[in-house]
């Protein structure tokens, strides 16, 4: 194996921004790829002159650093062309999850003033009638026309952003009903590199011939972040537009070395009819996370893939991703009791479990993960009071997910102070799914539970209250909610129930109604 321009002390390591770090790999690796989807192949040496070209285009646009700009579609070499120049010339790139109801894309664009619209070609039509309805109405463009027009033009001067200059604004479910934009830099997002790099991580380091498969989508950190992560170590990116199992499974034959995946994309995998056939031989690292594994599918997917070395990875939108690491010396095809944990902190990050006074409790009890690292966004756009809540005075941030830690720093994730729902990776708080359910004619009241679900971790459920002498159906609910708010927040399940169990002041007891579903299991999320 040779780690050729990934050795400790390569001068890359030390780059700031990924203007740097492009301009490096154009010059050393000019043919290597960069990008490639569907038969479509992008050197560095072109991702690098393209790049350029669109600033050209985007500053014809009257973009200036700091504006925003957003995409609307899959994953997408475009949208890494797109996401790259911006990074360039200090714009903020927004991408906005496609499966999001047109309401849901809508706040994002007004919250954003983003000025510029990039969509697949798929979506161009939601894009147009979504954009004309928000206040600052921005320009929508499809992407590869976008990248015509920019071939055209000459290659445009710009000033390049410094470390701390935000490039990427990923939005997160929010417990009020609208989601937060955390924005990240450049230092956030290649902040924790060289920690690793300095005691020798050995997943740290990328071989020229190594290959990053993208199938999460890159509306979260698991998907744009798998893109910084190829782009920082000058490696090919393999793009696909959204997960299929087959469509994993033929990456990795076809030489994929590494990828992210949740676990319910996991469990599809391994237990594919191709799987047993298949030659999993190129795949060195499985970074799996975003929600709890189930230790059964973990000790199934070992088996499956006996040449991969297998990383938890546990981190949020929030920390640029990955703050934590179970390595692959942790993982044993019989199972242990670590592989049930997240890991413990990478190199570079201080992870501590609090209590309510905000001071660490003992090693073995439960408290809160709160986190300080070069990685933790410095706040959510235009939200300080939400900020405020989130990092505290002296740098930490508050995950909301209650954990303990043994001895040795590993962190086993328990249960979450706040409300979310993790269903097959995605986020879903249910005060979200409650607005959208709450303007039912026949419902009274509404609570949104967590249930356990085979397939996908968690499930969405509406608890609800039928008005005086109306009939609540099912179906008919379930279907008004998805015009409502994106299918995967929606409820796959509804109860009827007479009341809801309050406490004194009046507070629903969401653990009452959450008991019953959760009877037997280890921990109170899957």
């Amino acid at each position: 194996m040779t780690w050729e321009g990934t050795v400790k002390g390569d001068p890359h390591h030390d780059f700031v921004t990924f203007d740097e770090i492009l301009a490096f790999w154009a010059e050393k690796r000019p043919d290597q790829t960069a990008f490639e989807q569907d038969g479509r192949i992008t050197s560095y040496a072109e991702a690098d002159a393209m790049t350029r070209r669109l600033i050209a285009l985007f500053k014809a646009r009257g973009l200036a650093k700091g504006d925003r700009i957003a995409w609307l579609g899959k994953n997408s070499d475009r949208y890494c062309l797109l996401y790259m120049a911006a990074a360039r010339m200090g714009a903020v790139m927004v991408p906005i999850g496609w499966r999001l109801a047109p309401p849901e894309i809508a706040y994002i664009l007004s919250d954003t003033g983003a000025k510029l619209l990039f969509a697949g070609e798929e979506f161009v039509d939601t894009a147009l009638a979504v954009a004309a309805d928000v206040p600052e109405k921005p320009a929508v463009i499809e992407a590869s026309a976008a990248l015509r027009e920019a071939a055209g033009l000459e290659p445009a001067a710009y000033d390049p952003p410094h470390a701390d200059d935000p490039i990427l604004q990923l939005y997160t479910s929010g417990t009020t009903g609208n989601p937060k934009g955390a924005v990240l830099s450049n230092a956030n997002l290649l902040g924790l590199r060289n920690p690793g790099n300095a005691i020798g991580l050995h997943w740290n380091f990328y071989d020229q011939g190594d290959c990053m498969l993208v199938a999460m989508p890159c509306a979260h950190i698991g998907g744009t972040g798998l893109i910084n992560i190829a782009l920082a170590n000058g490696i090919r990116c393999l793009l696909q537009a959204e997960f299929t199992p087959v469509g994993v499974l033929e990456a990795i034959e076809n030489g994929a070395t590494h990828m992210f995946i949740v676990p319910a994309a996991l469990q599809m995998v391994v237990q594919h009819p191709r799987a047993p056939e298949t030659d999993f031989s190129h795949l060195r690292y499985l970074m799996y996370g975003a929600a709890p594994m189930p230790l059964e599918l973990l000790k199934q997917a070992v088996r499956t893939m006996p040449n991969a070395n297998f990383l938890q990875a546990y981190g949020m939108t929030e920390t640029s991703g990955t703050i934590s690491i179970l390595p692959p010396e942790d993982h044993t095809i019989e199972g242990n009791q670590r592989m049930r944990s997240a890991g413990k902190a990478c190199p570079g990050v201080e992870i501590e479990v609090r209590g309510p006074d905000n001071k660490e409790v003992p090693r073995g009890e439960i408290g809160e993960v709160c986190i300080r690292s070069p990685s933790n966004t410095a706040g959510y756009w235009k939200l300080p009071d939400a900020t405020a809540k989130t990092i505290d005075p002296d740098g930490w941030l508050h995950t909301g997910d209650a954990a303990v830690m043994d001895e040795d720093g590993y962190v086993y994730i328990q249960d979450r102070i706040k409300d979310m729902i993790i269903s097959g990776g995605e986020n879903v708080y249910p005060a979200e799914v409650e607005n959208a359910v709450f303007g039912h004619p026949a419902v009274a009241e509404v609570a949104v539970i967590g249930v356990p679900s085979e397939r996908w971790g968690e499930e969405v459920k509406a608890c609800v209250v039928p008005k005086p002498g109306a009939t609540i159906d099912e179906a008919e609910l379930i279907a008004w909610t998805r015009e409502r708010i994106a299918a995967f927040k929606a409820p796959k399940s509804v109860d009827v129930i007479p009341e809801m169990p309050r406490n004194a002041s009046g507070k629903i007891l969401r653990r009452q109604l959450r008991a019953p579903y959760w009877e037997g299991q280890e921990r109170q999320v899957n």
